[in-house]
């Protein structure tokens, strides 16, 4: 399974790439949101690798520990979009409104894809990390 969630990891981060280099296409440097969340990500994923190649479990736990930081700065950006187009500032309000977006096609493909299959990668490396942890005691 450890491999399964790394190459899903590497499909996440190739799909955030390629929604990177759009955002700087557009001209849009240096927001620290944006940074925080990539570097968070990127360091999960490599974290994750030192993971499957030692099997130790403090690269895990460090993983999920870093892409629960880049999930979080994900979602910011992701309320943040809601916000622009809402005007509301509620994220009671904005996180359903921004998932209903996604399901109802109003919000570009890869940014979509992206955002669900965070959750994919997310809980994915949650049980990995539970069960590996459990199988070492």
């Amino acid at each position: 399974m450890t491999y399964v969630i790394l190459v899903a990891f590497v499909v996440q981060a190739s799909v955030g790439a390629s929604l990177a280099v759009t955002w700087w296409h557009g001209g849009r440097r240096g927001v620290p949101t944006v940074s925080t969340h990539m570097a968070a990500s990127t360091l999960g994923l490599g974290l994750w690798i030192a993971f499957v190649v030692t099997g130790n479990l403090v690269p895990a736990w460090s993983a999920f520990a870093a892409i629960t930081v880049g999930n979080t700065y994900g979602d910011k950006m992701l309320l943040a979009r809601v916000h622009r187009q809402t005007g509301s500032t509620s994220k009671r309000r904005n996180y359903p409104v921004a998932v209903a977006a996604i399901f109802r096609g109003r919000m570009p493909r890869r940014v979509a894809f992206h955002a669900l299959f965070a959750g994919v990668v997310y809980f994915s490396c949650l049980g990995v990390c539970i069960a590996s942890t459990v199988a070492a005691t």
